[in-house]
């Protein structure tokens, strides 16, 4: 029997799915999963994602050793180390570090999906290596599109839809999101750059004046790094 690769389209509807079935891939293109995954990367040790801000705060009492990273409408929280760019997840600042971080969409995502029998980081950047190893799990799959604040939203669509396009010759039972989203992919393929510049997260983030980080997180393949759940912290895959 076929496996399943399906898409859940906002974390909205996650509870429509049995996670624990699933290898799920978290997507949150603008900005988180693009971050953790250069953060990973760049040799952080650890990212370790929480649902609020507190829980930052928390761990920052029994670690002071600890970078804290929280984000909320693109922002960075006040009196925190830095937010949800990747520009802060360079080698010179998280090399050998862990991370604690929180975000308005990716880290919620995440935590909805902790009963899964898997969980990895997916983005643009390492779109081919998360990839090539789902295609090796044998697993049923779940793309779980991170959205804004529980809504539908296009570049985690576009996303979903370009990690369909290279595992749909395989052996797998796609469901209507997953169609799609690859339909979607089709439309943006040519040029993702362009075709995600009307989307509305995008705008905001430009309302901010980080232009820079949205071109940075459609850049395709430029690391390795897979991040994976284990023991609520995200540490490169070794496989």
């Amino acid at each position: 029997m076929d496996k399943k690769l399906e898409v859940c389209l906002t974390p909205a509807l996650i509870h429509l799915y049995n996670v624990e079935e699933y290898v799920v891939v978290i997507i949150d293109i603008f900005r988180a999963t693009s971050s953790i995954c250069y953060g990973i990367e760049n040799g952080a040790e650890a990212i370790i994602p929480v649902a609020e801000v507190e829980e930052c705060l928390a761990y920052k009492e029994k670690h002071p050793e600890y970078l804290l990273a929280a984000e909320r409408n693109g922002e960075v929280v006040k009196g925190f180390d830095f937010g949800n760019s990747p520009f802060s997840y360079t080698t010179e600042k998280v090399a050998g570090k862990s991370v604690v971080l929180t975000t308005t969409n990716g880290t919620q995502a995440l935590y909805l999906s902790r009963k899964a029998k898997q969980i990895v980081i997916g983005s643009f950047l390492n779109l081919t290596a998360v990839c090539s190893w789902l295609k090796t799990t044998g697993e049923n799959i779940l793309l779980v599109c991170a959205g804004w604040k529980y809504n539908f939203n296009l570049e985690d669509t576009l996303f979903a839809g370009a990690v369909i396009e290279q595992l749909k010759d395989g052996a797998y039972q796609l469901d209507d999101p997953a169609i799609a989203a690859n339909d979607l992919y089709q439309l943006g393929k040519h040029d993702i750059k362009q075709y995600l510049k009307k989307t509305s997260h995008s705008e905001r983030l430009k309302q901010l004046g980080i232009e820079e980080d949205i071109a940075f997180c459609l850049n395709v393949d430029t690391t390795t790094a897979i991040p994976v759940l284990q023991d609520n912290r995200l540490i490169r895959l070794i496989f």
